[in-house]
């Protein structure tokens, strides 16, 4: 009744359209169920098309993958100071530490990236803090350290690089040796090739979507279509309301179906102007979403229960025109879609 279609092959050749664009080494970012396309199965496709490192946010995530069976690197760096680093030694799982109360707790055996805020506001150590961090860390050998850029624009980008240049040479003034310096995201990976240093960490560009409000990619291929099969058919009259509240009242006699795909599977509650695609021909979606469903005036379309709608992906609208209509942006609709809806991979 409901899917979402992940083409595996598709996010394989993601990855490899942009390693192609790059002599750095390429982080694919599998966090939040690989954006909803399914960590296990996005991991397991990208390791055996021979992935340079997989990165997720919580280690409880990597721990996951680990016990599934991914061998390749695993990097994860949104930490507490209560989790267990042992387990993360145990299974070689780097770790990218932000602030003093975890740095404390990590064992020195422990792979270890460090995280600086060059700007963004969010986790990494400021650099106030800088001094303090690399005078103790002075002669250590790290996995990484890393930024995140903001992405408002090239000016503030290129800030917050020539910040992360001076904590690169703060770490060399105190003998700290570094694999892997790693700056750029997806958006930074397309826009700054000078970026790329030793490692590039992409996440919404693996699943083949824009990082970027008003440009497409083209050489991305989007992995998720989501779909759902038509519930039910009913010709109504003229001045017939729909769903809650009648935001749609139909103009004239016509066909309404019932499509079950609601906001408990991530869809958008409130999307005025969202469109479907059934039968090859785009529809807008009538009123209000609820929980389990929503409703679409076909017209006159000689439509049938069982018949499928195409939400987003695939020969239907684009994702992004779904997150536009409703306010959001393409990551999140992918990330939270899913619910009571199978995923299904090709």
């Amino acid at each position: 009744m409901r899917e979402l279609r992940v083409d595996l092959k598709a996010v394989v050749a993601n990855y490899q359209a942009i390693a192609s664009r790059t002599n750095a080494k390429v982080c694919a970012v599998v966090k939040a169920n690989g954006y909803g396309h399914g960590m296990h199965e996005v991991a397991s496709a990208l390791e055996a098309a021979g992935v340079d490192a997989l990165a997720v946010a919580d280690l409880n995530e990597a721990i996951e993958l680990r016990l599934a069976g991914i061998k390749s690197r695993l990097l994860c760096w949104l930490l507490n100071p209560t989790d267990d680093f042992s387990a993360a030694v145990e299974h070689a799982i780097e770790l990218g530490v932000s602030n003093f109360e975890v740095l404390d707790r990590v064992p020195e055996s422990a792979l270890l990236h460090i995280k600086v805020d060059t700007g963004l506001g969010r986790n990494g150590f400021t650099a106030a803090q800088w001094p303090e961090l690399f005078s103790r860390l002075a002669g250590r050998s790290l996995v990484g350290l890393f930024s995140h850029l903001a992405n408002t624009s090239e000016v503030e980008d290129r800030k917050q690089q020539a910040l992360f240049e001076q904590a690169l040479q703060l770490a060399s003034e105190h003998s700290i040796t570094i694999q892997d310096r790693h700056l750029a995201a997806t958006a930074g990976t397309l826009s700054y090739p000078e970026m790329h240093y030793d490692m590039v960490r992409c996440g919404i560009g693996i699943y083949g979507l824009t990082p970027f409000d008003d440009q497409e990619v083209p050489w991305l291929t989007p992995a998720m279509q989501a779909v759902a099969k038509i519930a039910n058919v009913k010709r109504v009259p003229a001045g017939q309301g729909v769903s809650y509240g009648y935001g749609y009242v139909t103009e004239k006699e016509t066909t309404l179906v019932l499509v079950p795909f609601g906001y408990a599977e991530g869809m958008p509650r409130v999307c005025p102007g969202a469109e479907v695609s059934i039968a090859g021909k785009r529809f807008k979606i009538s009123g209000r979403v609820a929980m389990d469903q929503f409703v679409v005036d076909v017209g006159d379309l000689d439509v049938s229960i069982g018949d499928e709608v195409i939400i987003f992906g695939g020969e239907g609208p684009k994702v992004e025109e779904l997150a536009k209509a409703a306010g959001t942006i393409n990551y999140e609709i992918v990330t939270r879609i899913g619910g009571r809806a199978q995923r299904v991979y090709l």
